[in-house]
Formats: structure tokens, C-alpha cells, sequence
């Protein structure tokens, strides 16, 4: 490895993850923005046509209304709804899984904006294979709804009124209050992971990982250089294989399209992880614990099945490009 002088290590290193922090900072604050505004209520009145094609109850409407505002108070009205016998339990995990969808539009805000400061043109490819995966997930449990489902004999409800919207002052105040606590945690995973495959990379490491990947036979349609994002990704934080995929994309190690299925076998393998850790906790809370670990296994596995499937799509319509 070549000495690197002061002025390169500000224009390589500190300046780049400088910008890249400003502009998740920026991301963050918009992201929460159009959170606390309820911009992603109005998304909601598009899905009656949906849950009228499915078969779907008012209670599963209801729910998925809900669920544009929070996936825990649409699963508590699930719950009540099974308890007192108003919902059959095929129809709950259908509408679990249908709630999938506005828990999507929930976090993209933040991983849109988290995604394009630091992989700018290959955060849109890959949010719009998750997105293109949430919407066959949608639509696949419509068409089974339809054939397992009776036609109910009231129709779905319209979405709910909203709370009272609060003021642009109000959700900026509170967005900043959110800013300052998620940031520490970015930036604790963020900045390590970004210095260190730039390190990396300029030592050439890489090279060396060639037969470490080759042994890795479920991940070796991957590049090599591919293993760190997998990696970060599931044992640290997304944003850690976001720096590790944004300096890798920097020092011109990876294309855009190899990116792209690094962060899509990152999220398979990491979400099953995440899920157990933090989603299966408070589902336990909500459901009988058999029921809980039910939901969170088959969304898992069906959510896997969507993203593999968009994900394969991507892979062939590119491959020799």
C-alpha cells in the first residue's frame, strides 16, 4: 500500500463519509417528516379494492388502515378480533400478512433516504426490488384469500379518520428529537464499517477472500468482494453494509448491479435475525406464543420467497449486461 498524504486522506476518506453523514442526517429528518405529517395515510384509501377482491373483512380494512400509522395497533385489533370470534384464524395470518404492505411504506421513507446519500443509483434498483417484492407478497395473498375466503357479508370499511395532523413546527421538533438519538446509532456502525473497507480495499484484501468465498457455496454467484456487505448486514446494522457497499462502489471494486444482490442476500439472511430478535417479542405480547411464533415464521418465509423470486428476476433480465 502506497503513503497516503494528509490531503489525500481528507479528499479519499473524511471528506466522502463527511457528505455521506450530512446527507443521511438530511434523510433521517425527511424521512420523519413525512412520517409525523401522515403523508402515508392517503396510501391507505387504495387498498379497499384490494381487501374487496380478496374476500377480506372490515376488521382486516381496518387493520391495514391502521397499519400505515402502527403495525402493533394493527395486530392488537387482529388479536381482539380472533379473541371474540370475529375473525377466523386463516383470515388473521392472511391479513398479517396483506399488513405487510403499509409496514413497507412505514419504513421507506428512511431506507430511501438512508440508501441514495450512500449507494446514490443503486438505491433506487434495490428499493424498488423490495418494493416490487412487498407488491407480489400484496397481491399473492389476495389471490389466496379469494380462493380460501368466503365473500363477507359486510363490506370493508373506509379507512379511519386520522388523528389531528400536527403543525410542519410540531413534526420538525419532533423529527429532531429522533434525529439525535438514530444518528448515534448510524453513526456508531456507519463510520467503523466505511474506514475500514477503505482500509481494506486499499490493501487489496479482497483478492485474498477469493477461496474464503468459493467454500461459501449458497453465496458464490457473489464477487468476492461482495462478503463484507453480506456480512455487516446481517451481524451489525443495515447501514454498516450500506458504508461497507457505498466504499466499495467508491473505489470502483463493485458495480452498481453487484451491489444491489450483496444488499438483496444481505436482507434474506438478516431478516429472519432481526425478526426473531425484535418483531417476535411483541407479537408474543399481542398472540398465544404458538400463534406469535406462527405469524412471524410464515411472514418470514413468504416475505423470503417474494424477495428471491424479484430478486432472481433482476439477476436474469442483467446477467451479461
Amino acid at each position: 500500500m502506497d503513503t497516503l498524504l494528509p490531503a489525500e486522506i481528507w479528499s479519499q476518506l473524511l471528506w466522502p463519509l463527511t457528505r455521506i453523514l450530512i446527507f443521511v442526517a438530511l434523510g433521517l429528518v425527511a424521512a420523519s417528516l413525512i412520517e409525523s405529517l401522515k403523508w402515508t395515510n392517503h396510501l391507505a384509501a387504495l387498498a379497499r379494492p384490494l381487501i374487496r377482491l380478496g374476500h377480506l373483512s372490515a376488521i382486516t380494512g381496518a387493520s391495514f388502515t391502521m397499519a400505515f400509522v402502527s403495525g402493533v395497533s394493527a395486530n392488537t385489533m387482529l388479536a381482539e378480533a380472533l379473541d371474540k370470534g370475529k375473525l377466523e384464524k386463516k383470515e388473521m395470518i392472511l391479513a398479517n400478512l396483506f399488513n405487510s404492505l403499509p409496514r413497507y411504506f412505514l419504513h421507506l421513507p428512511t431506507v430511501f433516504f438512508l440508501t441514495v446519500p450512500l449507494i446514490k443509483g443503486a438505491a433506487v434498483i434495490y428499493v424498488g426490488i423490495t418494493f416490487l417484492a412487498a407488491l407480489l407478497q400484496t397481491l399473492t395473498v389476495v389471490a389466496i384469500s379469494r380462493l380460501l375466503l368466503k365473500k363477507p357479508k359486510t363490506p370493508a370499511a373506509p379507512p379511519q379518520k386520522a388523528a389531528k395532523k400536527p403543525t410542519v413546527r410540531e413534526a420538525l421538533k419532533k423529527s429532531m428529537k429522533r434525529l439525535k438519538k438514530r444518528m448515534k446509532r448510524i453513526a456508531l456502525f456507519l463510520v467503523p464499517a466505511y474506514v475500514l473497507f477503505y482500509i481494506l480495499g486499499r490493501f487489496n484484501v479482497f483478492d485474498r477472500l477469493e477461496e474464503i468465498f468459493a467454500a461459501a457455496w449458497f453465496l458464490s454467484w457473489l464477487p468476492p468482494q461482495s462478503l463484507g456487505i453480506v456480512i455487516l448486514h446481517v451481524t451489525a446494522e443495515f447501514s454498516a453494509g450500506l458504508a461497507a457497499a457505498s466504499a466499495l462502489l467508491a473505489n470502483n471494486s463493485l458495480d452498481i448491479r453487484e451491489v444491489v444482490l450483496a444488499l438483496l442476500a444481505g436482507n434474506i439472511l438478516a431478516a429472519p435475525i432481526r425478526a426473531i430478535r425484535h418483531q417476535l417479542p411483541y407479537y408474543v405480547g399481542i398472540f398465544p406464543p404458538r400463534l406469535a411464533m406462527e405469524l412471524v415464521a410464515v411472514s418470514q418465509l413468504v416475505r423470503a420467497a417474494c424477495v428471491i423470486i424479484i430478486g432472481f428476476c433482476y439477476y436474469q433480465i442483467t446477467l451479461g449486461l
